[in-house]
């Protein structure tokens, strides 16, 4: 699996960076849905992830038909970084 690359304001939690793929110049934007506004941007590829009672979600940001296992393996990569072990990923948005 690739090193990846966090950016993290100083206003936003740690749930809240953005993964920066070197190589593709790809970006993903993470929102934590409980803290965060999360609006889907018309172009952009987006997956949910569920650990627990904790959802995120994570939409591309400058998508250019970018692989979709490029996008997954940025979003495992995050949540393994934030310790999210058991981390589910979703294509659509999950209810409990």
């Amino acid at each position: 699996m690739s090193n990846y690359l966090i950016s993290i304001s100083k206003n936003e939690a740690v749930k809240d960076g953005t993964i920066h793929d070197p190589h593709s110049k790809l970006k993903v934007k993470a929102f934590d849905m409980l803290r965060s506004r999360f609006k889907p941007r018309k172009g952009e590829v987006r997956f949910f992830v569920t650990a627990g009672d904790e959802t995120i979600a994570f939409e591309t940001q400058g998508y250019k038909k970018h692989r979709q296992l490029l996008i997954l393996q940025m979003i495992s990569w995050y949540c393994i970084y934030l310790g999210l072990i058991e981390a589910q990923i979703h294509s659509t948005v999950p209810f409990n």
